[in-house]
């Protein structure tokens, strides 16, 4: 049972990317059911180390940190929102059950939100907090998006943070349109004066606490109270992001990645009010474990727009061309299949016009400058941004099938990552075939959580195109650990990688060159000059001393990549 300490709303923030619990579940339930959660069984190592062999997940290879990280990635949110139980005995849940088996998660996964509550059998306030939450919370950010007609980062994070008990509503709702009346004053200087405000909203939150002087952190060995506010600033923020990734995933919200706020589809509004005008507000069961798995565990409450037969059939005739007597006799789950099959044609469709434009070169400022807001950290979430960006970068290079792995929402916007036993992207050209993997990782971490996976990707690749395959690796930096890694393994005879690798690390600056490059020469590049890059580059490795005299010759490639050999 998780603690509340704190008077600021919780939200789940593990796994981060919600379309990651579906492998994870399975493998938790299908090679565990029936067995005791508890440490003591040992259970929960026995997981970690199947997690971590596992083809789908990207972690630690720290013994420690990956045992940690496994127990956090079930006991949060698998389990808050009811998709497991842990107790007695390790269980997927009729929810868990549709999650993962069935045909729409996310509208499972959207009933589930809605019945997150705090506090509840799972989560208890602190003795001396007692009274403080009485709240739905993504049910009443929701509300915020909907009357608000949009929510910023910032906004959630400061204000909509503090939206600990229903009744609070208003008061939060007044207190963002008051903020943004005094943004305006403040142009020019926002970072300083948004930095003042949420300065000044975490001082109000844990005011309490700082009085009795109890501002010790687990992160920092110094009680300071700057060290504090910094700390659960912090804290914040993670909550946040996680409630922006968490609602993302319901197929109800857009998000606009520089001005750093969501809203809602306008198509989706129908559903979005159904459900605020009949989701109840009041959480229930708090008390009664029993009562309130059972409610909790179920698939199908509560009820959705969508589980309306007559609403289906509107949708259909709104965005089709059927007529109500071709749908009226079918089935709810017929209608639905239909109405997911018109939305991915008109997702392909969208994709595919996508594609035409960025082959122009019409989009090339833009992928550029999206590319320096990243350096910058002026998008809101930019490992998957990196990931769209760099899927259009390649695909304005043309001369290949080009293909990114991560999802696409209704509109043709990235909505999450791609998944770990995949490379980011996939580029066929005819002869040879290019995996492309990014990160946004630095330090050591970088060498931890990528080395082995993308190595792991290119031969998987490598077997599965039965023909020659080359591997980019691309991040702001490169850490000489990681190098060093590439270096080793492009030299080295492996039968699990098919023979030698052929990875070509690139900073991101350094990959930006080259599509700069190929933007101002008077000609497009064609599959036979990417792969006289990528082999330039594998080649100076012969003629270098070390990996960092490799690094530098790599860049010598670089600039003149298109000119004739």
């Amino acid at each position: 049972m998780a603690r509340l300490d704190n008077k600021a709303l919780f939200f789940t923030t593990s796994p981060r990317t919600p379309a990651k619990m579906i492998p994870e579940i399975r493998l938790l339930c299908e090679q565990f059911a029936g067995q005791v959660w508890c440490g003591r069984s040992g259970v929960q190592t026995q997981f970690a180390e199947a997690l971590s062999k596992a083809d789908f997940f990207e972690g630690s290879t720290s013994k420690s940190e990956s045992e940690f990280s496994a127990r956090d990635r079930i006991t949060r949110a698998p389990k808050a929102l009811g998709f497991v139980d842990l107790s007695p005995k390790i269980a997927l849940t009729e929810a868990g059950n549709a999650f993962v088996y069935g045909k729409r998660p996310q509208e499972v996964y959207l009933r589930q939100l809605l019945k997150f509550q705090l506090p509840s059998p799972y989560h208890k306030e602190n003795k001396k907090i007692t009274g403080t939450f009485y709240v739905r919370p993504y049910l009443e950010i929701m509300r915020l998006v909907r009357e608000l007609e949009y929510i910023t980062f910032d906004e959630l994070k400061i204000f909509a943070i503090q939206l600990t008990d229903y009744s609070r509503f208003e008061k939060v709702k007044a207190a963002i349109l008051a903020f943004r009346v005094d943004k305006e004053a403040h142009r020019g200087e926002y970072k300083r004066f948004v930095n003042d405000i949420w300065t000044e909203a975490v001082l109000a939150i844990h005011k309490d606490r700082i009085a009795a002087g109890k501002i010790k952190t687990r992160e920092s060995e110094e009680a300071t109270l700057k060290n504090f506010v910094s700390t659960q600033k912090s804290n914040l923020r993670d909550y946040a992001d996680a409630c922006f990734r968490y609602l993302r995933y319901t197929g109800l919200i857009s998000i606009s990645h520089k001005s750093r706020t969501i809203s809602f589809f306008d198509d989706k509004l129908p559903e979005v009010d159904y459900i605020l005008s009949t989701v109840e507000r009041k959480p229930v069961f708090t008390d009664d474990e029993t009562a309130y798995k059972e409610h909790l565990f179920s698939a199908t409450t509560p009820a959705l727009y969508v589980d309306i037969k007559e609403n289906i059939v509107d949708t259909l005739m709104r965005i089709g061309t059927f007529t109500k007597r071709e749908l009226i006799g079918k089935a709810i789950d017929e209608l639905k299949d239909l109405r997911d099959d018109i939305v991915q044609e008109r997702r392909d469709a969208v994709i595919s016009a996508q594609v035409e434009e960025i082959k122009s070169y019409s989009l090339y400022s833009e992928i550029m400058d999206t590319y320096n807001e990243i350096i910058s950290d002026g998008l809101y979430d930019a490992p998957l941004m990196l990931e769209y960006n760099t899927w259009r970068a390649m695909t304005m290079l043309d001369g290949g099938n080009i293909r990114g792995n991560f999802k696409f929402d209704d509109i043709g916007q990235p909505l999450s990552t791609a998944q770990g036993n995949m490379p980011d992207i996939e580029c066929d050209y005819g002869d040879f075939v290019l995996s492309v993997e990014v990160t946004m990782q630095s330090g050591q971490r970088q060498y931890e959580t990528e080395g082995e996976p993308v190595a792991r990707h290119y031969g998987q690749m490598k077997q599965r195109a039965g023909k020659e395959a080359y591997c980019l690796f691309i991040a702001p930096t490169i850490n000489p650990a990681a190098l060093m890694h590439f270096y080793a393994l492009n030299q080295m005879n492996n039968r699990y990688y098919g023979g030698k690798t052929q990875i070509v690390p690139l900073e991101l600056e350094q990959f930006m060159r080259l599509v700069d490059t190929a933007y101002n020469n008077p000609t497009r590049p064609e599959p036979h000059d990417v792969k006289r890059f990528l082999s330039l580059a594998i080649e100076q490795i012969l003629l270098s001393e070390d990996e960092s005299d490799w690094c530098e010759r790599i860049q010598d490639c670089i600039g003149n990549w298109l000119v004739a050999a």
